[in-house]
Order: C-alpha cells, then structure tokens, then sequence
C-alpha cells in the first residue's frame, strides 16, 4: 500500500534504509526519495516521533559542558520547548519566510530555536559564533534577515551601527537582563506549550540559507527547502549507520552544514539521542571520558581530530563506538589502520558538500578499499564528467550529479546567482568542483578540487595525494602542497608545512621530508620545494590554496626561506 500522508512517505523511506542497513546493494535498489509537496520535518516527523509511547521519555538530547554540567532534553520536552520558542517568535513578529540569522553555540537553545524556527515557515541563516561584525553585516545584507538570535555574549558585536539594519535582537544567555534593545530570549519560556501552525508547509519553500565559506570571493548563498535537508539527510543517517536508540557523537562547530547534518537531522532521522561534549581546547583523553559515560554509539569527527585522536592512547575507551566515521576532506589509510588496530572498527569516509547531502560513502558492512571514500549513496546517481571535454563517464573527471534522476537532497541554486547557479547545473549535471577516479568496481577515489589539481612535467598531480604522503611523517602536522614555478618542468610541487612538536623549521628538517618524499612518490610527484608557515584558512578552516598559489608564484605575500631538494 502506498504510504498516504507525507509522514508515512518519510517514515516508509527511512525504514527501508534501516532494513537495509548492511546490505548497499539491497539499499540503493529497494530506496527511493519521497518527494511530498507539503512536508515541514519539524512537524510531520519530529513531533511525530516525540509523541510517540517509545520516544517520550528518551533523550533527544545530551549536552556535556567543560566544568562538568549536563543538560538532558528528552524527545517530548524538545517538542515542547519549540513550541513555546514558537509561539513567543510569532509574538515578536517573525513570520513565514522572513529570514533569520541563528548565532549559537552548542546548547540547548540553539535546537529549539531550529524547530520553532521550521514550525514557523521561517527561512533559517545558520552563522557561527566566530563571525565578526563585517561578516554579520554581509548576512544581515545579503540575507536581507529580518530578527537575528545571538548569544548574549555576542550582543556587543551588533553594538552601535556595526551591522546596521532594522532587525530583531533576541538575546540567548542573558539571564532576563539582556542589553539595551534586546529581548529576552528566555521570556519563551513563558508562551503557551501548544502550537497552532496557522498553514501548511510546501515541500519546496525555503528553510536554509547557507553562506559558504569561499576562498576566492564572497560567500555564496546555499538555498535547500524544507526537503533537500531534512530528507536528504536519510542518505547521511545511511552512511553513518545510525538507527533508534543509538548515541550519536559529531564533532562540528555550530553555523556550518556538517553541523545540521549530523548534529539535528541524521540523528534525529533515526530516533536517535544527540550527544554533545563542549570544550574550550580539545582533550583526547577527557573526550574518551565523555563518550564512555555518556554511552556513544556511533562516532564523526573530521581528520584534524582523528589525527589528535591518535596522538592518545585509544585504548583507555572500552566501550568502542560501533560506527566510526570521517567527513570534511579525505581521511589518510594511516589513521584508518591505528584506529582499526586498537578499537577493532573501521573509520569510514564520506564525501558531500553543503550544497547536498553525502553523496559518496564507504557505508555498513562493505568492503572498504584504501585511499577510497566509498560508491555512491542510495538515491544518489554519480557520474564522472571530462571537466575539459564534457565527456560523461570517465575514468577520472569532475563529480557530477545526474539531474536526470535529480536526488531530493540537492540545494535548489544559489540564492540571487542565477549565473553561479546555472555554472553549476550546466549541461544537465549539478558540478561539485571536485575532482574523482572511479574503479571497476565502482569505488570512487578523490582526487582533489578541480581548480586545484595542477601539472608539472606534463604529469597531472593531486595535492591530496602528496600531502596524505607528507602527513604520514611525524614531523609534519599539516601540509598543503600548490605548483611552484619551475623553468623546466613548468611547475613543480612544493609543500607549505606546519611542523609538530619538537621539530625545528630548519634545513635538516626539510632534508627529512624530501628523502620521506623520495621513498614514497614517483619522481614527478615529489616535494622539490618547502617552506614551513602556518596555513592560509577561511573561517571554516578551508586552507585558502588561492593565497599560497600566489605566494608561491611570488606574486604576494613576504616570502619565507625556502627549501630545495638537490
């Protein structure tokens, strides 16, 4: 029988992933998107399942802070609190489809306001706490945002004509005493606990807006609906290998898409409860601490905090995840291998972007291959395009989405770029930028991003696949390798690298590197060149290569001292 409300729709899809939870094959033929025209996930599945005898009582959510304090919300006092946030936002006037900066960190605030936010209609522009006033007044431009929720903490940041605009302030944190023209975003608290939606919701009216963190110009404007998240993330929930009643660890800093990824939609896709540790700098042991006690089933983290992890001895965690996955760039087999040695599970990449869901992932139960992130997530149909040519299914070419067979979760464009957008959906493929090899088995191997792969000798190199080389050797703990001008060979391959403790940016340091070079490249790959310098990065952490190309083609910066290989 075919599911009849968009509730069941959701529901039916998500529990064929789960009953196919180990089987990928099984998965990518049985799955299919559902595609409701009205669906507001807010409503027609997370109070759903809040309400539901089974869920009432569990955690949706677990927050672990720094001294200690814990903050436990079950599923049915989340639907409730967003309620009330709800109703007390319509009283201070937010409206279906006005737009609203949330400014949070990882608290429990920041949850309710999403959900009220949805319940809303309202248009969603996540931000992280570490934006400063220049940023802010881009967002409340660009974004044309009408109410902004901060920490009170940030309030100062808004003070005078910093980020001018006619907007909301609501204060979170402020105690009921919040700044002058502030409210008190605590005074929800007091709104009535049910919730009238006063309409429905299209399944294709704008939740998010996402600015990205670009490396050569401003931030672009990521548009998804109330679908391409929230549905879209069933594909993440799938790779993750979440299901209900697991705990769910992600580390991600809120304002960014891995955040509402793993730290909202995927867990609470599988009735599962969200587990959060704040800290101020990180602790491998205290965190292995945290996930014991707090019971942690399923694990993500990006490569920066697996190779920390490492660095600890793994083995004071008994109680092992049972997933354990990667995202944000290509993990390096060497931590694959620690990790799988000592906890007896192996870390699974995953690859997607902001303006999508994962969309290629090693998943449960498959055969993983080294160096490889995986085939491509149930719904979602990968094709490798000649970036020169346009040539479809190649060996090696741009990752490229088939619109034929649009996937649900794929942003709609870039909001007021029609140029951008139409760039990006060009010739009936949505073009990642990313470059990808694909085997016989239909494993994908990345490759590097399109505008940063790059020739010397005629030979074209990756600059993933020097630096996962250089970053095997204990005295570099990061790397970033860009072509540097060469008379002969064009261009050759130099490292940018930011040492370890306890090694010296001296000759004899780079003397290591070049021969740790020598063993493991081909000869047209090698490192003929380093300088050792902290790393270029957006705000996202991104290494901004636009700044260390010009650099190493002389064109900016001071230069440092270099080191040539013989």
């Amino acid at each position: 029988m075919v599911p009849s409300t968009p509730t069941d729709q959701f529901r039916a899809a998500r529990d064929t992933l789960l009953r196919h939870r180990t089987d990928y094959e099984a998965a990518r033929a049985a799955f299919s998107w559902p595609r409701p025209e009205h669906f507001n996930w807010a409503l027609d599945w997370f109070d759903h399942i809040a309400e539901d005898a089974g869920n009432k009582d569990r955690l949706a959510l677990h927050i672990v802070e720094e001294d200690g304090d814990e903050r436990r919300v079950t599923f049915d006092q989340m639907r409730t609190r967003s309620n009330q946030v709800a109703n007390w936002l319509r009283g201070r006037g937010v409206a279906p489809g006005d737009r609203v900066i949330v400014m949070l960190g990882n608290q429990v605030e920041l949850w309710e306001t999403l959900l009220a936010l949805m319940k809303l209609r309202a248009v969603v522009i996540p931000a992280t706490p570490q934006l400063g006033p220049s940023d802010l007044t881009d967002r409340v431009t660009r974004g044309e945002a009408r109410h902004v929720v901060v920490r009170s903490a940030d309030t100062d940041k808004f003070a005078g004509s910093q980020v001018p605009g006619d907007y909301t302030r609501i204060a979170v944190g402020s105690g009921g005493d919040p700044a002058p023209g502030w409210l008190a975003y605590e005074d929800a608290y007091e709104a009535e606990l049910a919730f009238d939606p006063r309409g429905v919701t299209r399944a294709d009216d704008t939740l998010l807006l996402y600015f990205t963190s670009g490396t050569t110009a401003l931030p672009k404007l990521v548009e998804h609906t109330h679908v391409s998240y929230p549905v879209g993330h069933l594909a993440t929930m799938y790779w993750i290998g979440l299901r209900p009643g697991d705990v769910h660890l992600n580390i991600s800093s809120p304002g960014w898409a891995k955040h509402a990824w793993s730290n909202f939609f995927a867990p609470w896709n599988a009735e599962a409860t969200i587990f959060i540790h704040n800290y101020t700098r990180f602790d491998a042991g205290r965190l292995m601490a945290e996930m014991e006690r707090g019971g942690v089933t399923s694990f993500c983290a990006p490569p920066t905090v697996w190779r920390m992890l490492i660095q600890a001895d793994l083995s004071r965690l008994s109680a092992v995840p049972r997933e354990v996955v990667a995202a944000g760039e290509p993990l390096n087999p060497e931590v694959i291998e620690h990790v799988r040695r000592v906890w007896g599970v192996t870390i699974r990449d995953g690859f997607g972007q902001t303006e999508t869901a994962v969309q290629v992932a090693n998943t449960p139960g498959q055969p993983l291959k080294p160096g490889s992130m995986g085939r491509p997530t149930p719904g979602f149909d990968v094709t490798l395009v000649d970036p020169v040519t346009g040539e479809a299914d190649v060996a090696e070419g741009e990752i490229c989405l088939d619109l034929a067979t649009r996937p649900v979760g794929l942003m709609v464009g870039y909001r007021g770029d029609a140029e951008r957008t139409a760039e990006a959906m060009a010739d009936g493929y949505y073009r990642t930028g990313d470059i990808g090899a694909r085997d016989k088995e239909g494993y994908l191997t990345y490759v590097g991003r399109a505008d940063d792969v790059f020739k010397a000798s005629d030979y074209k190199i990756s600059p993933f696949e020097v630096e996962s080389v250089l970053l095997e050797h204990e005295a570099v703990a990061e790397a970033a390798v860009v072509p540097s001008p060469d008379p002969v060979r064009l261009a050759v391959p130099k490292a940018y690298v930011v040492l370890a403790d306890g090694f010296r940016a001296d000759a004899e340091t780079a003397a290591l590197l070049f021969a740790h070079s020598r063993e493991r490249l081909a000869p047209y790959k090698r490192v003929r060149v380093v300088e050792f310098a902290e790393l270029p990065k957006t705000i996202s952490g991104k290494i901004r290569r636009v700044e260390l190309r010009a650099h190493a083609a002389g064109e900016s910066g001071t230069p440092g001292t270099e080191y040539r290989d013989r």
